[in-house]
Protein backbone atom coordinates (compact mmCIF):
# COMPACT_ATOMS: atom_id res chain seq x y z
CA UNK A 1 0.00 0.00 0.00
CA UNK A 2 1.03 3.43 -0.91
CA UNK A 3 1.94 6.23 1.70
CA UNK A 4 0.61 9.11 1.38
CA UNK A 5 2.98 12.36 2.29
CA UNK A 6 1.32 14.95 4.04
CA UNK A 7 1.70 18.73 4.30
CA UNK A 8 0.77 21.33 6.55
CA UNK A 9 -0.53 24.44 4.93
CA UNK A 10 -1.96 27.24 5.92
CA UNK A 11 -5.15 29.06 4.49
CA UNK A 12 -7.25 31.81 5.72
CA UNK A 13 -11.28 31.74 4.71
CA UNK A 14 -14.17 34.22 5.73
CA UNK A 15 -15.85 33.52 8.94
CA UNK A 16 -19.15 32.54 7.23
CA UNK A 17 -17.23 29.85 4.95
CA UNK A 18 -16.18 28.49 8.23
CA UNK A 19 -18.93 28.16 10.53
CA UNK A 20 -20.07 26.32 7.24
CA UNK A 21 -17.54 24.16 6.79
CA UNK A 22 -17.42 23.14 11.02
CA UNK A 23 -20.91 22.50 10.78
CA UNK A 24 -20.55 19.84 7.98
CA UNK A 25 -17.69 18.32 9.66
CA UNK A 26 -19.71 18.25 12.27
CA UNK A 27 -22.61 16.34 10.23
CA UNK A 28 -19.89 14.18 8.70
CA UNK A 29 -18.35 13.05 11.65
CA UNK A 30 -14.98 14.16 9.71
CA UNK A 31 -12.20 16.71 10.43
CA UNK A 32 -11.58 20.32 8.63
CA UNK A 33 -8.51 18.98 6.87
CA UNK A 34 -10.28 15.80 5.34
CA UNK A 35 -13.62 17.89 4.49
CA UNK A 36 -11.24 20.32 2.52
CA UNK A 37 -9.05 17.53 1.30
CA UNK A 38 -12.23 15.83 0.08
CA UNK A 39 -13.68 19.30 -1.53
CA UNK A 40 -10.52 20.19 -3.59
CA UNK A 41 -10.10 16.03 -5.05
CA UNK A 42 -13.78 16.95 -6.02
CA UNK A 43 -12.59 19.74 -7.78
CA UNK A 44 -10.19 19.02 -9.22
CA UNK A 45 -12.27 15.77 -10.89
CA UNK A 46 -14.60 18.39 -12.06
CA UNK A 47 -11.88 20.27 -13.60
CA UNK A 48 -10.65 17.57 -15.29
CA UNK A 49 -13.93 16.39 -16.80
CA UNK A 50 -15.08 19.99 -17.94
CA UNK A 51 -10.86 19.74 -19.52
CA UNK A 52 -12.06 16.54 -21.24
CA UNK A 53 -15.34 18.19 -22.49
CA UNK A 54 -13.44 21.23 -23.86
CA UNK A 55 -11.36 18.83 -25.92
CA UNK A 56 -14.24 16.68 -27.11
CA UNK A 57 -15.71 19.53 -27.90
CA UNK A 58 -12.96 21.36 -29.99
CA UNK A 59 -12.05 17.77 -31.42
CA UNK A 60 -15.60 17.05 -32.90
CA UNK A 61 -15.52 20.91 -34.26
CA UNK A 62 -12.36 20.38 -36.33
CA UNK A 63 -13.42 16.98 -37.41
CA UNK A 64 -17.44 17.16 -37.16
CA UNK A 65 -19.28 13.86 -37.43
CA UNK A 66 -20.11 12.63 -41.04
CA UNK A 67 -23.78 11.12 -41.52
CA UNK A 68 -23.75 7.59 -41.28
CA UNK A 69 -20.50 7.33 -39.33
CA UNK A 70 -22.03 6.15 -36.39
CA UNK A 71 -25.10 3.65 -37.87
CA UNK A 72 -23.26 0.83 -37.62
CA UNK A 73 -22.78 1.37 -33.74
CA UNK A 74 -26.13 2.52 -33.50
CA UNK A 75 -28.17 -0.38 -34.99
CA UNK A 76 -25.86 -2.66 -32.58
CA UNK A 77 -27.17 -1.24 -29.49
CA UNK A 78 -29.74 -2.71 -27.49
CA UNK A 79 -31.47 0.70 -25.98
CA UNK A 80 -34.27 -1.74 -23.91
CA UNK A 81 -37.23 -0.79 -26.21
CA UNK A 82 -37.44 -4.15 -26.67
Amino acid sequence: MESTVMKTIQMTIDERLLKVVNKMTRARKTTRSAFIRDALEAEIRRQRIRDDEIRHAEGYARKPVVSGEFDIWLSEQDWGTS
